[in-house]
C-alpha cells in the first residue's frame, strides 16, 4: 500500500519526470529484497517485486485512459491524450533501467552474477539469433519479428490480466540494465588499458557511448512495448466494465487498433535503427 499509494495517474501525467525517481524507486526496493528473502532466485523474484509496486499505477492508469473515450474527442485528440501517459510510463521504465544498470554496476560480481543470471543468458541468446552469415535486411527482419513477439506478449498480457504488461516492460528493463552495465565494465576497462588508467573524462565517455549503444534503438522499442501494453489494458477494462456491444466498446477497438498499428510503426522504425544507424554512431 505504501509504494503504490505515492503518485497517480493524473499527477503522473503532470510530472511525468518524477516517475524516474518512482521507477528507481520501485526497481531497487525490489533488487534487495529479492536478495534478502529469495537470493537463489532474485533474478525472476525482484521482477516480480518490481512489477507488483508498479501494478496499481498501471492499472489506474489504464482505466483513466480508457475513460477518455467518454468524451467527445477525435481519434487524433485521443492518441495526443494517451501520449501523456506513453511519456510518463516511459519515464518509470527509464527510471527501472537506470537502477538495474546502477546495481549491476557496484553490487559485488559474486551478487550480480546470482541477481541477473536469467538476464545474463538472454542477453547471450539474443545475440546469439542476431549474428553470423546474414544480410542485413536479413537481420532488421530477424530483430523486428522478435520484438514483434514480445510486443504480442504485452498485448496478450495486459488483456488477460489487465496489468501483465509490466512484466514484460520490468523484464526488458532489466535486460537493457544488464546489457548496459556489462558494455559500460568491458569499454571502461578497455579505456583503462589504453590510458594506462580510468579518468573522469574516460567514465564520462564510456557513459556517453554506453547511452548511445541501446538508447537509439532502444527508447523506441519501448515506447513501442508501453502502446501495445496500453492497447491492450484498454480492451480489457472495457471488457470488464461490461462495454461489449455498445458503440463506446468500437470506438475502444478502434482507438486500441489505432494504438496497435501505431506500435508496429514503431518496431520497424526501432529495427531500422538498430541495424543502420546504430552502427554507425557507435562502431
Amino acid at each position: 500500500m505504501v509504494l503504490e499509494s505515492i503518485i497517480g495517474p493524473a499527477k503522473a501525467e503532470q510530472r511525468p519526470w518524477e516517475m524516474v525517481v518512482i521507477g528507481f524507486l520501485y526497481t531497487t526496493v525490489a533488487v534487495f529484497l529479492s536478495l534478502w528473502v529469495f537470493e537463489e532466485h532474485a533474478s525472476l523474484v525482484m521482477i516480480f517485486l518490481s512489477s507488483m509496486a508498479a501494478i496499481p499505477l498501471f492499472y489506474r492508469t489504464v482505466a483513466y485512459e480508457e475513460n477518455k473515450h467518454l468524451s467527445a474527442l477525435t481519434e487524433r485528440s485521443l492518441l495526443y491524450e494517451h501520449s501523456k501517459a506513453f511519456l510518463f510510463l516511459m519515464c518509470l521504465f527509464l527510471g527501472a533501467v537506470i537502477a538495474f544498470s546502477l546495481w549491476y554496476l557496484v553490487l559485488p560480481q559474486e551478487t550480480t552474477q546470482r541477481l541477473f543470471s536469467a538476464q545474463a543468458q538472454t542477453i547471450i541468446s539474443l545475440n546469439q539469433k542476431v549474428t553470423g552469415n546474414f544480410a542485413q535486411v536479413d537481420i532488421m527482419t530477424k530483430i523486428f519479428l522478435n520484438n514483434v513477439k514480445v510486443m504480442i506478449f504485452c498485448i496478450i498480457f495486459s488483456f488477460l490480466y489487465g496489468t501483465g504488461a509490466i512484466f514484460i516492460l520490468m523484464w526488458n528493463a532489466s535486460v537493457i540494465g544488464v546489457a548496459f552495465g556489462n558494455f559500460f565494465r568491458v569499454k571502461l576497462a578497455e579505456a583503462a588499458a589504453s590510458l594506462g588508467f580510468a579518468t573522469f573524462s574516460s567514465y564520462l565517455y564510456v557513459a556517453a557511448y554506453s547511452i548511445l549503444r541501446y538508447a537509439i534503438h532502444g527508447v523506441p522499442e519501448i515506447l513501442a512495448y508501453v502502446i501495445a501494453g496500453l492497447a491492450g489494458g484498454i480492451i480489457s477494462v472495457a471488457v470488464i466494465r461490461h462495454d461489449l456491444g455498445t458503440k463506446n466498446f468500437e470506438r475502444i477497438i478502434l482507438d486500441a487498433s489505432d494504438l496497435i498499428l501505431l506500435a508496429v510503426a514503431v518496431l520497424v522504425f526501432a529495427a531500422i535503427l538498430e541495424v543502420y544507424v546504430t552502427p554507425l554512431v557507435v562502431h
